[in-house]
């Protein structure tokens, strides 16, 4: 039950980040939904191997570099997931920073 209420809070925060910001376009409530799982696969198998190999860089530049992988990564699914898409860098860099606020935001709500 948790997990199907993490994905809905998922998916309602991309919706919600897609009417935000300009440049991050989600087509429809389906590539909404897909995008979610993807990026929660992304995140549990991929995010962390990433971020034990590149954790001197990360210590080095004191967490910045943690960043810069969120939008690595969220590029990534936007390449993966078809009706997901995101015009450049510096909106993928807003739109990581808007997820993980209104995520958070969203996340409180329930519970």
């Amino acid at each position: 039950m948790k997990l199907l209420i993490n994905l809905i809070v998922n998916v309602l925060t991309l919706m919600i980040v897609a009417t935000i910001l300009p440049g991050f376009v989600v087509a429809d409530w389906t590539a909404a939904f897909v995008a979610a799982v993807v990026i929660g696969v992304i995140n549990t198998f991929i995010r962390p191997v990433l971020l034990f190999l590149t954790l001197p860089l990360t210590i080095v530049t004191l967490g910045l570099f943690a960043l810069i992988l969120n939008v690595v990564l969220l590029m990534a699914a936007a390449a993966i997931v078809p009706g997901l898409s995101i015009d450049g860098w510096l909106t993928a860099l807003l739109a990581s920073i808007l997820i993980s606020l209104v995520s958070s935001f969203l996340g409180s709500l329930v519970k």
